[in-house]
């Protein structure tokens, strides 16, 4: 049996693709629009419809709700948010604690409301253990632990290289910090329960109906034009297609494998009974989780960005990013070096100039936009939709401020990113500048990191 490559993902190929709903049938009117079928859109659907029954809204997705991230990312629902060191410069520290506080609460509260409405999406919380293997990731990663720490994580706790490996034995591991507030899930059946219940609640969904252009109060389609006194732009990595938005966010690539499932006596030679989602300290770092059918499936960068903003259709991978990724696989786990590759794909995330997520709402427009979340967005989009759901109540007086509309990521401007070819080349060369120092801080067994890579979080600001 050959690697699958593309076809949207391996949790589409598990799931089946959704019977497509219908595509907008001419201009229309709303209370609310909102342009993207991803988590972001859904979250923001939902609890808009949540608070206020009565309102008329619409959702408007270019292919099928899921299409983009949402529906091929690695199942990390966890508490890492873009952007919080940047935000404790701009606001001070106590401003981002509450940020990540929130975080942390937002794991939780996806669990609940997957419970709720009985969404089984395969969730299991097991957290999130970052490992470290050579001794400059493990400077790292006792320097992001403290940090942690000091953005109130109390429940954080950091391993040696034997507590480490009582939980699983990656190959090499020297250390590794663990947090509670993470969960493993499976994408698609969140995002095809989510739009379930979003359409049960009586918003309606629009699919196959690529937005154009979003203007206020409009939303331009090949099919019609949506007016509403609220237009919000969900569409993270999509965003360039947009007209007047190609520099907005950048769509950053990401690559994914998943094995043929793996018997016990392998997971024997494995451990990770905790089932605990899995990353690094590299600098281009891994994600892995252990699926609910007992695969394993890894992502990381490959070709990290398209000329021009372009986004892939169907998540085809260069077969020379299969195999980068296969042997990082088999870098953690020797043992799984004849292991089956059953898939591979790819998807595209959206990463601002600045990487900070951010949520806004133009009160003087009526337009709002949530994203930029680089890569932690299966957790950040649902606080992202509750802090929509509260500006526009806000904006609309049916409240007043929240603790969310006070949070620091509300209304953040981000400078736009350079033209072609300068976005090509600083992307191209940030990624092959990181690789070349995870490559020689493994063979120089230094505790200190790569000046190569440190120069490049500068360039890149990153950090």
């Amino acid at each position: 049996m050959s690697t699958v490559n593309g076809g949207i993902s391996f949790w589409y190929a598990q799931e089946g693709v959704p019977a497509p709903r219908e595509p907008l049938p001419g201009d229309t009117t709303a209370d609310i629009c909102i342009v993207g079928g991803g988590y972001t859109g859904l979250w923001t659907a939902y609890y808009l419809k949540k608070a206020v029954p009565f309102l008329n809204i619409t959702v408007l997705e270019a292919r099928f709700c899921g299409y983009g991230a949402s529906g091929r990312n690695g199942g990390w629902l966890y508490n890492g948010i873009a952007g919080r060191d940047r935000y404790a410069k701009l606001h001070g520290h106590d401003a981002a604690v509450r940020l990540q506080q929130a975080m942390n609460d937002t794991v939780s509260e996806v669990i609940d409301i997957a419970r709720d409405e009985h969404i089984d999406a395969d969730i299991h919380q097991g957290g999130v253990l970052e490992i470290a293997y050579t001794p400059a990731q493990l400077t790292r990663l006792k320097n992001f632990h403290t940090v942690e720490i000091t953005f109130g994580e109390k429940d954080r706790e950091l391993y040696g290289a034997r507590e480490t490996a009582d939980r699983i034995r990656v190959a090499g591991a020297v250390g590794s910090s663990w947090t509670p507030h993470g969960a493993r899930l499976h994408p698609v059946k969140l995002v095809k329960g989510l739009a379930a219940a979003v359409e049960a609640l009586g918003v309606t969904i629009h699919e196959s109906t690529p937005v154009t252009e979003i203007r206020p109060k409009h939303a331009v389609t090949p099919y019609g034009t949506v007016r509403a006194p609220y237009v919000l732009r969900c569409t993270e990595g999509f965003t360039p297609s947009l007209a007047n938005q190609r520099r907005t966010w950048l769509p950053m690539n990401s690559s994914m494998i998943t094995t043929e499932p793996l018997p016990e006596d392998v997971w024997d030679t494995i451990g990770w009974e905790g089932r605990e989602t899995l990353g690094d300290m590299a600098h281009a770092y891994m994600y892995a989780q252990r699926t609910a059918d007992n695969r394993i499936a890894l992502g990381g960068r490959g070709i990290p960005y398209r000329y021009g903003s372009r986004t892939d259709n169907d998540g085809s991978t260069q077969p020379a990013t299969v195999e980068a990724l296969r042997a990082i696989l088999t870098r953690f786990f020797p043992q799984l070096a004849g292991v089956r590759i059953d898939h591979a794909w790819s998807g595209v995330l959206g990463v601002p100039r600045d990487w900070c997520a951010t949520v806004t709402l133009d009160r003087s427009t009526g337009l709002g936009w949530a994203g930029g979340y680089v890569g932690s967005g299966v957790a950040t989009t649902n606080l992202a939709a509750r802090t929509l759901r509260d500006l526009i109540q806000q904006d609309s007086g049916q409240s007043g401020p929240t603790d969310l509309t006070a949070l620091p990521w509300v209304n953040h401007k981000v400078r736009k990113w350079e033209p072609e070819p300068f976005r090509w080349l600083g992307v191209h060369t940030l990624y092959a500048a990181y690789r070349a120092a995870d490559r020689r801080e493994l063979a120089a067994r230094s505790a200190e990191t790569d000046r190569i890579a440190t120069l490049a979080d500068k360039i890149s600001g990153r950090h």
